[in-house]
């Protein structure tokens, strides 16, 4: 772990956006470590990877194997491994997973999502050493449902206060995901730590996207979602003229032989 790079992004706040994607493997990893301040190894692999329904059955052995090859190739950004669903469910088990991870990963910080009962899992991970980064609004291990989060005042009153215990708890950033452009503007400005926002409004003292649903390759395009250019369209027009080239006899010539 790094604690120069975990006080490099506290003091993020306010003075520039920190910029954060995910990635599962050597190829984008490379990419990404020239560009980004935070590189998470997300849960997301599950559905954008894996092709899963949700995120909520992809393995702590499957996660551990993509955040060592990511490890592998991460040099300026900050690591966060992010935990798996039921691998944080009371204090004992969060201990021992996170110490299992840091053995085989040596990532720089973990994210765990918010379930608004998990603030005692947090402090004590803190007190241990290990940087959180906290995660609320929409969160996917625990909300079946997909929809803006901070709509109504009962659930802004708990965003707020979630948000609140845990930077109390010690954590050293937040994702707000799918929160109202007030509310993620309101949180942002009641706590010290960075806020990093996922369709949570310019507002936030950082984004994060999904690099598969950033390049377009992964078939989710939600609101929020921006996508900076169809890589599906550009493999498939690549793979098209490969198929081409072999049923042509075109590939491979001379110059793909060894004579």
């Amino acid at each position: 772990m790094s604690l120069n790079k975990i006080k490099k992004i506290k003091n993020f706040k306010s003075k520039k956006k920190l910029v954060c994607l995910t990635a599962y493997s050597k190829s984008f990893t490379k990419i990404l470590d020239q560009y980004c301040d935070i590189i998470l190894v997300g849960d997301s692999v599950a559905t954008a990877f894996y092709g899963m329904k949700n995120t909520k059955n992809i393995s702590l052995e499957t996660m551990i194997n993509h955040a060592i090859s990511v490890k592998k190739y991460t040099n300026k950004s900050l690591l966060v491994f992010d935990m798996p669903f039921n691998t944080y469910n009371n204090i004992r088990d969060a201990t021992k997973n996170v110490k299992y991870i840091l053995k085989r990963v040596k990532c720089d910080a973990f994210k765990i999502e918010s379930n608004g009962r998990n603030l005692s899992v947090i402090k004590k991970l803190v007190k241990l050493g290990i940087p959180i980064m906290g995660h609320i609004g929409y969160t996917p291990q625990f909300k079946s449902k997909f929809k803006a989060q901070g709509l109504k005042e009962k659930e802004i009153k708990n965003l707020i206060d979630e948000a609140k215990g845990i930077e109390e708890a010690g954590a050293f950033s937040i994702v707000l995901e799918c929160v109202r452009e007030t509310i993620a503007k309101k949180i942002t400005s009641k706590i010290n730590i960075p806020t990093i926002g996922i369709g949570s409004s310019k507002y936030c003292d950082g984004q994060i996207l999904v690099t598969d649903d950033l390049i377009g390759m992964s078939g989710f395009y939600p609101k929020f979602v921006k996508k900076y250019i169809n890589l599906q369209k550009l493999v498939k027009n690549a793979v098209k003229r490969y198929r081409d080239d072999v049923r042509k006899k075109k590939f491979p010539n001379r110059l793909n032989s060894y004579n």
